[in-house]
């Protein structure tokens, strides 16, 4: 097996936002903000080969939207969804699964592109894996997340004929051999959370279970979250299981850290190690 981060570009959130109830006086202090209050992020993605499969976790924003679209959330960085994956020494057709953690904007949107007048896959050859609990969350959503879920980056992959739904049985399964799922319903619903083994490792690709190392502490939930309390239990169970398993967390959203590891502390399950995925492969 072989891993490679496919970097997508960053993009900005007002920082309120994305850690809740905590003061800024304290998140700031991980996360700085500009003047306008926003703070920076990465939409940073996995790329796993393995054998005949070739599969890519999550996809980034696109470029598919208009600019007033883009206005709100000031696309910035060198990376791009195609450059990385031309950088890792593949091109688009050549994927065979688009594992998605979840539907939101920010985690599809690259998985669809413009074709003249039509919205097509950009991954022609590429099975789309979602599940059906959440595809339908997405298709139906409530007044809360309609915003982040836009038809035009869903509903082209049924279209297709190229989406499948893994099918969930005990919480946890997953169609590949090398990855187990953990669901998770408190930010969205049916959130899939894959956990990779990769050697004598567990990697984790977070999502936004843990958009970065300064949400580690319980309290530290999205204003996002569509069930906070709910998260807390999730991410209170996942972390305390990280810790005592060592498992590598893999950041989608950290605006510099690819990786950390957690501990068990005085004050509960802390920050570890931070590391590039580069230093274990």
């Amino acid at each position: 097996m072989n891993l490679h981060v496919i970097n997508t570009g960053f993009f900005k959130l007002d920082g309120g936002a994305m850690f809740g109830v905590v003061p800024k006086s304290i998140w700031q202090k991980t996360n700085p903000a500009d003047e306008r209050n926003l703070c920076n992020w990465a939409m940073r993605c996995l790329l796993i080969e393995h054998n005949n499969t070739l599969m890519l976790i999550d996809n980034g924003l696109g470029n598919k939207q208009d600019e007033k679209f883009f206005s709100h959330y000031y696309l910035n960085g060198e990376a791009s969804l195609e450059r990385s994956l031309q950088q890792a020494g593949f091109s688009p057709a050549e994927l065979t699964d688009m594992f998605l953690t979840h539907l939101h904007f920010d985690h599809c949107g690259g998985g669809i592109k413009r074709d003249g007048e039509k919205l097509v896959p950009a991954f022609a050859n590429a099975t789309y894996w979602t599940n059906e609990d959440h595809w339908h969350w997405a298709t139906k959503p409530n007044a809360r997340e309609k915003a982040s879920f836009l038809k035009e980056n869903i509903l082209p992959m049924q279209e297709s004929g190229q989406l499948q739904f893994v099918k969930e049985k005990e919480g946890r399964s997953s169609p590949f051999d090398f990855m187990e799922l953990f669901y998770a319903s408190g930010h969205t619903d049916k959130m899939m959370i894959p956990k990779i083994r990769y050697k004598n490792h567990t990697i984790c690709f977070m999502a936004d279970l843990l958009p970065s190392v300064g949400h580690i502490p319980l309290p530290y939930l999205m204003g996002y979250d569509t069930r906070p309390l709910i998260t807390l239990q999730e991410k209170e169970a996942f972390l305390n299981e990280a810790a005592a398993n060592k498992y590598i967390l893999f950041l989608e959203h950290d605006p510099v850290h690819e990786c950390c590891t957690v501990q068990q502390t005085e004050k509960g399950v802390r920050l570890d190690k931070t590391f590039s995925l580069k230093e274990i492969l």
